[in-house]
């Protein structure tokens, strides 16, 4: 049941991703001074910000932004983590010795250390913070990568597809692929929902998207000046970073035990 719940939440956030003005009421940049600091209602179900704007279509039209950004940066973790996965796993020792030594050290670093440490030196804005989360989140799938590509290439059915002299290239193709990779669908999964956290830690500090974007962390970090008064323009960004990350953590829980069963 939580698995299914789950997947409703996912798919309408896909919905919002894909289609933001099918399903907001309003332009999510239209400016009504004379509407600012509305509290919610039937007019605006999440109320107004300070520029009158309506925060339930900047909180659905934040959706393209945040999971995409987050989608994005997962998939340059999980490119990059698979390259040195299978590097160091199926690689000679010396490469495999270098490889790991490197991912050891930065997966020691907290993920959010790293991006803010990448944007340091990139520069803000969205484009930094996809690369930033990228790379501090390939480790992790480096990581698992290795594990897994070791665990399979020295499985009885990749023994026995080599006893029967299938060549290596075969062999990698057919078992080794599809074997190391496929368990990670889950993982990714649930990287997906951390990304996005980290994505909005980063909006939030002033290092992501810029405002007036309709990105969540950069929505709570214009709402905070206004929490005592306007608690709504914080409770809402801040819910779907919440129900969104939790959503995609249950699902990719639920993957991951259908895998193993």
């Amino acid at each position: 049941m939580p698995g299914v719940v789950a997947l409703a939440v996912v798919a309408l956030i896909l919905l919002a991703v894909a289609s933001p003005g099918f399903i907001a009421p309003a332009d999510p940049l239209a400016i009504s001074p004379v509407d600012g600091f509305q509290p919610p209602s039937l007019a605006h179900l999440f109320g107004t910000d300070e520029s009158g704007r309506d925060v339930l279509s900047r909180v659905l039209h934040g959706a393209r932004l945040s999971a995409g950004i987050g989608l994005a940066a997962t998939a340059i973790g999980v490119g990059l983590g698979v390259v040195l996965g299978f590097c160091s796993g199926l690689g000679p020792r010396a490469v495999d010795a270098a490889v790991t030594r490197v991912v050891e050290v930065l997966y020691a670093l907290p993920t959010l250390v790293m991006a803010l440490l990448f944007v340091a030196v990139i520069g803000p804005g969205p484009g930094s913070s996809i690369l930033a989360i990228g790379l501090a989140t390939a480790p992790g799938y480096a990581r698992m990568v290795r594990s897994r590509v070791r665990q399979v290439a020295g499985s009885d059915y990749v023994a026995y597809a080599r006893h029967e002299g299938v060549g290596r290239g075969r062999v990698f193709v057919r078992h080794t692929l599809p074997n190391t990779l496929w368990p990670l669908a889950a993982m990714i999964t649930l990287g997906i929902g951390q990304a996005i956290v980290w994505v909005s830690a980063l909006s939030f500090l002033g290092l992501g998207a810029a405002p007036p974007s309709p990105e969540w962390g950069s929505m709570l970090n214009a709402g905070r000046v206004y929490l005592l008064n306007a608690p709504w323009m914080t409770l809402f960004p801040g819910l779907a970073i919440v129900v969104t990350a939790t959503a995609l953590t249950v699902l990719g829980r639920s993957m991951s035990k259908g895998s193993a069963a």
